[in-house]
């Protein structure tokens, strides 16, 4: 098992020298990335690696983050501190962890918080179709019914209706590492991953 936490930089082509094809990629700056905790199913009850990612003056976190990084052994402040469930094998509490992990051609899947799009009706946010625009119709982009009347007197929870679109946590399988580049701490993904440039995401190997 794999994982990174790192932050998408957006999105460039790459073009193959030798057979001049292009392929889009996600460049994401993935680590290094200290190992805070190492959970074991004899200490914990299961298994997992605890990472933090992007350094930060002490000041802008909390007392009890600086405590449990100092008792750890991982010196300075972090912003970011996520635990990955799984076995990682060659994780050492206080080593950080490297885009090195990773090689061209490996599976991963990225979560993130996709990009928020507002308030959008029910066309636009679940692919509704639109009503007839001729012969005196009113109903171009309404929702239409949202449920029964007299029963069951109520509309059922879940109905797909108006609201807020987009900013949610998305996690985009079946991506491949195109290019791994150590020295500048840079991973490049084909394909798009979830949220808006400089964000926070985790790089994960795929499971399947």
């Amino acid at each position: 098992m794999s994982a990174l936490i790192g932050k998408k930089l957006g999105m460039t082509q790459v073009f193959d020298e030798e057979s001049g094809v292009v392929t889009s990629v996600t460049v994401i700056e993935a680590g290094p990335c200290p190992v805070v905790a190492v959970r074991t199913p004899d200490a914990d009850g299961y298994e997992a690696v605890q990472l933090a990612f992007e350094p930060v003056a002490e000041r802008k976190i909390s007392k009890a983050e600086r405590g449990h990084l100092a008792a750890n052994g991982v010196d300075g402040a972090y912003r970011h501190l996520v635990e990955f469930r799984g076995h990682f094998g060659d994780a050492v509490q206080g080593e950080p962890v490297t885009v090195a992990i990773f090689e061209p051609g490996d599976k991963v899947k990225v979560s993130g918080i996709g990009i928020g799009k507002g308030f959008a009706g029910t066309i636009k946010r679940h692919n509704f179709s639109r009503g007839p625009k001729t012969h005196g119709s009113h109903n171009i982009r309404k929702p239409g019914s949202i449920g029964a009347s007299a029963t069951p007197s109520r509309v059922f929870k879940g109905i797909k209706m108006a609201g807020r679109m987009g900013g949610k946590r998305i996690t985009q399988v079946g991506l491949v590492v195109h290019e791994v580049r150590p020295d500048e701490n840079l991973l490049l993904v084909k394909g798009a991953v979830p949220g808006p440039k400089n964000s926070f995401v985790e790089v994960r190997e795929a499971g399947r």
